[in-house]
């Protein structure tokens, strides 16, 4: 027997004439923290505002597109959870989902390698590669009401 409607408790958000709504400006700021400050970040690597040191600049900018990464997880479930079945067979959404996968992946190996310490051609590479990842994960984002 599959998942429908009558055996979701969250399906009343997105009837709700405000509770999808709010979501989806929660996920909005979320996304503006993140990617705002992924940018600062990343234009650090690249060597602009070069007289900042990188780490405190590091532990302020990805901290907050940290809380911005976790608004924007609690806000997507929610959403996913009042609509489960519509978003699974949404190719955007399947789409968007790997592409933050990648994205989490692509921090995780910056960082493991010590790319703070190493502000090099990789490092760089990586932040492009992240930018780019974050941009697509905002265009399927969008997508997904379209398709």
């Amino acid at each position: 027997m599959g998942f429908t409607a009558a055996h979701n408790p969250l399906a009343w958000i997105a009837e709700h004439p405000w509770a999808f709504p709010a979501l989806e400006v929660m996920h909005i700021v979320g996304i503006a923290l993140l990617v705002g400050n992924l940018v600062a970040f990343e234009l650090r690597v690249w060597g602009a505002a070069s007289a900042l040191p990188i780490e405190p600049l590091a532990r302020l900018s990805l901290g907050l597109a940290l809380g911005g990464f976790a608004l924007v997880a609690a806000s997507g479930l929610l959403m996913f959870g009042s609509q489960p079945g519509d978003l699974i067979a949404n190719r955007a959404f399947v789409i968007k989902m790997g592409l933050v996968l990648v994205a989490g992946l692509n921090a995780g190996a910056f960082h493991a390698r010590g790319g703070l310490r190493r502000l090099d051609r990789r490092a760089r590479a990586q932040t492009i590669l992240s930018l780019g990842l974050w941009l697509a994960v905002m265009i399927c984002g969008r997508w997904i009401a379209y398709v």
